[in-house]
């Protein structure tokens, strides 16, 4: 699935809530996904790590749209280049 397709996909599910919600307290559900991956990795979880990127995905696509992002965009803008700051794949910088 493309990013864009994702950030659409996410919108339609939960856009409504999240955005009722606003952006500073669905950025605090976000941190916390990211706590359940980062549990998931330091314990080794294996079976739980596919789920875990998954929900910071989906929050993160979330928090674009509710900021006016479109990722799929902004990632292009940035990466396509390759690295940002020495623009070489793989990265040079040292």
């Amino acid at each position: 699935m493309e990013i864009a397709k994702f950030q659409a996909l996410i919108e339609r599910i939960y856009y409504e809530r999240d955005a009722s919600r606003g952006l500073a307290g669905t950025h605090m559900w976000f941190c916390e996904e990211v706590g359940e991956l980062t549990r998931a990795l330091r314990r080794n979880e294996v079976d739980d790590l596919e789920g875990e990127f998954a929900d910071v995905l989906a929050w993160l696509a979330t928090l674009a749209s509710i900021a006016g992002v479109d990722l799929e965009r902004a990632a292009c803008r940035k990466y396509a280049r390759g690295c940002p700051r020495c623009h070489e794949t793989p990265c040079g910088c040292g």
